[in-house]
């Protein structure tokens, strides 16, 4: 997006705004009248099939929201809610941080991450794979935990046990993966979690013992060039579901600490804190940002919660059915949460 902060939006929506000192004690007035009809503003623009977005100030209780109750895929930003699980567990004593996994050949994963470049026998801690599931998306890591925490099943159990109506895990990174290598042809659709990783790494001594598979593979990707490997308009494909408001509140609940015992919220904040991934929400804002963002082919997602100098802010943006460059929507989640800030703080 191109030209000032101030021409992103209408004149007819710069007349609801003022910041934060100036407005009106009444919230919900400068809500309907002010933010929301300025992000509404700013979606329209956004090249996606659909968005939705919440925003909440913790300090003054303002909130705005365009579409904020609307499931939509995840991606990894769902791995949110396993690493709250686990810090919980952690508490409860049920789950030792400290304690050393070895990672073996069968729990690579594609995609997102540094484990995959690792040798097999390497033995993070939980900790280690926990903040490698937020900092870098590591699916190899994702997986290690989801089973650690007991499971898809203890995943969605703590969440509907929160409250949560969209929140949900579909399944692990393998059978995303899988599920993706299923849709070039139904009988890879059984492949083992070493296959899988096979067809999706670099890594020769990976690829090795699996030539004919990989060839077999290949050869189907040339008869069906045009496959969709990772189909958003289907929410049984999803890696998991999400509405804006929801993880919101997740990542109020890790702010205001509600979600597990002090010490373990103020791990997770580090975590977040320590995010690599700071081209969407955090790239053009000057306060501290914790985030999670969450991409496949077709989708892009950030959640964060934003340390204004009025005070935290959560915001989720989530987007499904890109259309052109990811960058050009990155850039403008980016814009918008650096307007946000300015219409809480007031321009500095």
């Amino acid at each position: 997006m191109r030209g000032s902060l101030l021409s992103l939006v209408g004149c007819s929506l710069l007349a609801g705004w003022m910041p934060l000192s100036g407005r009106a004690a009444d919230s919900t007035l400068a809500t309907e009248s002010g933010l929301t009809r300025l992000l509404e503003g700013e979606l329209s623009h956004w090249p996606v099939t659909s968005s939705g977005i919440f925003v909440k100030h913790l300090g003054t209780g303002e909130q705005a929201a365009v579409r904020e109750n609307m499931a939509f895929e995840s991606a990894s930003t769902i791995k949110v809610p396993i690493m709250v699980l686990a810090f919980q567990l952690a508490d409860q004593g049920k789950l030792n941080l400290d304690s050393r996994y070895e990672i073996k050949a069968a729990d690579m994963r594609g995609g997102s991450g540094i484990f995959q470049y690792q040798d097999v026998g390497l033995k993070p801690t939980l900790r280690d794979a926990i903040t490698q599931m937020i900092i870098t998306s590591d699916n190899t890591a994702t997986d290690i935990v989801i089973a650690q925490v007991g499971g898809i099943d203890k995943v969605n159990s703590f969440l509907k046990g929160q409250g949560y109506r969209t929140l949900h895990l579909n399944e692990p990174t393998l059978g995303f993966f899988r599920n993706s290598a299923r849709q070039v042809d139904e009988k890879f659709g059984a492949l083992s979690a070493e296959q899988v990783f096979a067809l999706f790494t670099e890594r020769s001594s990976f690829r090795q013992p699996y030539q004919d598979l990989i060839a077999q593979y290949e050869a189907a990707l040339k008869r069906n060039p045009n496959v969709v490997m990772e189909p958003w308009e289907d929410p049984a494909q999803w890696f998991g579901a999400a509405s804006p408001r929801e993880m919101a509140g997740l990542l109020e609940g890790i702010e205001k600490c509600t979600v597990a015992r002090q010490t373990s919220c103020d791990e997770m904040k580090r975590i977040l804190r320590a995010q690599q991934y700071k081209h969407k929400i955090p790239r053009y804002l000057s306060v501290p940002v914790g985030n999670k963002t969450g991409e496949t082919d077709a989708v892009s997602d950030d959640v964060a919660i934003i340390y204004a100098h009025s005070g935290p802010i959560v915001m989720t943006s989530y987007n499904m059915g890109v259309k052109g460059p990811k960058a050009e929507l990155a850039d403008k989640m980016a814009r918008t949460a650096r307007m946000v800030v300015d219409y809480f703080d007031g321009k500095r």
